[in-house]
């Protein structure tokens, strides 16, 4: 068959995690939560960051960037998951399955490149601290965050369109609760060794530059904070890391335990339930990693909430 889009082809069905109908109301009411926490905590940080002149720094403008990343992430897949359980229906559009696979992956993609850019940060903060407003100054963190935010776009514009240039015959069943590109790919009847190898390429061009990115800004740090005599000032160069490693710590091992469960069982529901970990679970918890053992936050949310408790108050 040539490739190009089967006309007959109008709408996919997804699976979701699970086809038991007495199962649906609790994983309704579970993704409801972990969504709304989702949203309340990343939209919390976000405003701190912002309502606080102490935090316009380079470290809280990225993470209050990966706040709104998290918040478009978890926006692009779960809604549409709830709204099917909500209406007992698996239906997706084939253009509402494009969009969604086009935003998760720009979203997917630029949550790697702040990590890495973050890690960056942190990389200048502590092996060049003298010198560290000048390098780290507004123009090259705004540089830093449109260059990635272009690179994602182009590279998930270019991930859509392989997707569009396939074609599906009578297999539309998708075991996922969202449209992912390699379920998407493994569904059409189409030639896909051009789809595939782009894929992986990308993959592995943005995944493993941005990761080793990490690893070299990390092992630059260890050796920095080694060279430090005092313990106390080891521990102090060490704590502004804790936060960012723990995220990265999270967001690495969540999808390559995805990719490894999946290859252990061959199984595309087994994949779908773990990829619940990086898609949704993992932007839940950021906030709380980055919030709860950082005083700057804290103080910045308790002034946030006393001002517009006053703001009520005198209105």
């Amino acid at each position: 068959m040539e490739p190009g889009n089967d006309t007959r082809i109008s709408e996919f069905l997804l699976l979701g995690l699970s086809e038991d109908p007495e199962l649906q109301p609790l994983i309704f009411g579970l993704f409801l939560s972990m969504y709304l926490i989702t949203l309340f905590g990343n939209l919390l940080i976000i405003l701190a960051v912002g309502s606080d002149s102490h935090l316009h720094t380079p470290m809280y403008f990225f993470l209050s960037n990966l706040s709104l990343v998290d918040i478009c992430s978890t926006s692009t897949t779960v809604p549409k998951m709830l709204m099917n359980i909500q209406t007992e229906s698996k239906v997706i559009t084939y253009a509402g399955c494009i969009t969604q696979i086009y935003f998760f992956i720009v979203f997917a993609v630029l949550d790697v490149f702040l990590l890495a850019v973050m890690a960056y940060d942190r990389f200048v903060a502590i092996c060049h601290p003298l010198h560290y407003t000048v390098i780290m100054n507004p123009r090259l963190c705004g540089l830093l965050v449109l260059v990635s935010w272009v690179i994602c776009i182009l590279h998930s514009l270019l991930q859509s369109l392989m997707v569009l240039r396939l074609s599906f015959c009578t297999e539309v069943e998708l075991p996922h609760f969202f449209c992912e590109l390699n379920q998407m790919i493994q569904l059409a009847c189409s030639d896909t060794f051009l789809n595939n190898m782009v894929m992986y390429f990308a993959s592995v061009l943005l995944g493993g530059g941005a990761f080793a990115g990490i690893l070299y800004s990390y092992s630059k740090i260890v050796s920095s904070i080694r060279g430090i005599s005092s313990a106390q000032g080891k521990y102090k160069a060490f704590s502004t890391c804790t936060s960012h490693l723990s995220v990265v710590s999270l967001f690495y091992c969540t999808m390559l335990g995805v990719y490894l469960s999946s290859a252990a069982t061959q199984s595309s529901h087994a994949s779908a339930v773990a990829s619940v970990m990086y898609t949704v679970v993992t932007p839940m918890l950021n906030p709380f990693i980055y919030s709860l053992r950082n005083r700057d936050i804290k103080r910045a949310l308790k002034a946030f909430f006393v001002k517009e408790t006053q703001r009520g108050q005198l209105s």
